[in-house]
């Protein structure tokens, strides 16, 4: 009988969990800017983002393994396939401009993965360039995308969102590099290899307050959602300040990957 924690540990490793909570952060974009459900768009996001991620993660070590995988590896491909007929397939209900988009931001996660010049490593392994990188391409999916999509102007309300998602997702990355910091390759130079965990910490709990008080600046602000955000940059925070080294993996795969999908289902309840 297949334990409970094996389906935990294959959900989070199939990729399942951080696509949920690119679907979640998309479907907080549509009712930011009071989108009518686009599920073809939400939809898109979630299979690319099992896509994109199982293709980061088990491309190099597929291609090494060839005659001996493990079953669970082979599942995972599997799964990934049907996934990719699923990006295929919502695609093509994307409007023009959008598909157009959604190559840019596929071409910047192959700039991760692959190495496209002659004796260079790929530019996750590029000297502090990583956070970024992955930052942008949340931005891009979770946001450009569902507004473009929509048609919707891209004003001033935009452009706040883009540095508070670009923020929010950039201090979910700080802690993940933490928990990382024993095993990650001195050459990444990711924050707390370069400032150490207490100074990261303090960077990320700085960062939280432009992520609120951005808020404000909005066109139209809800009170609502200033209540809403208040709890999420206190959840973050504690996830932040607590984390270390010797955290268990789950800490971050199960529970800080949540925090999008709680922030959404906030909103959907309250």
């Amino acid at each position: 009988m297949i334990s409970f924690k094996k389906i935990v540990d294959f959900y989070i490793r199939s990729s399942i969990h951080v696509a949920l909570s690119v679907y979640a952060l998309v479907r907080m974009t549509h009712f930011m800017f009071h989108i009518s459900a686009d599920e073809a768009m939400a939809n898109f996001a979630f299979f690319g983002t099992i896509v994109g991620y199982n293709f980061v993660k088990y491309d190099a070590l597929a291609r090494a393994q060839k005659k001996q995988m493990r079953k669970e590896l082979k599942i995972i491909i599997v799964f990934t396939v049907f996934s990719l007929a699923g990006v295929a397939y919502y695609f093509f209900q994307l409007q023009l401009m959008t598909q157009i988009v959604s190559v840019g931001v596929l071409a910047l996660t192959l700039l991760y993965t692959l190495p496209f010049f002659p004796n260079r490593r790929n530019a996750r392994n590029w000297a502090g360039v990583k956070i970024y990188i992955v930052a942008l391409c949340w931005v891009g999916v979770t946001l450009v995308l569902p507004l473009v999509n929509a048609d919707v102007f891209l004003g001033l309300d935009f452009y706040l969102k883009c540095m508070q998602r670009f923020l929010l997702v950039f201090v979910l990355i700080l802690i993940f590099e933490i928990l990382d910091l024993a095993n990650d390759d001195p050459h990444l130079h990711t924050v707390p290899q370069q400032i150490g965990v207490r100074k990261t910490k303090i960077v990320g709990l700085l960062l939280l307050l432009p992520f609120y008080f951005l808020e404000f600046l909005k066109t139209n602000f809800l009170e609502e959602q200033l209540k809403v955000n208040l709890v999420l940059v206190l959840t973050l925070s504690f996830f932040l300040i607590f984390a270390n080294e010797k955290r268990s993996s789950y800490y971050t795969s199960f529970w800080v990957e949540s925090i999008p999908v709680f922030w959404w289902l906030m909103v959907v309840f309250f």
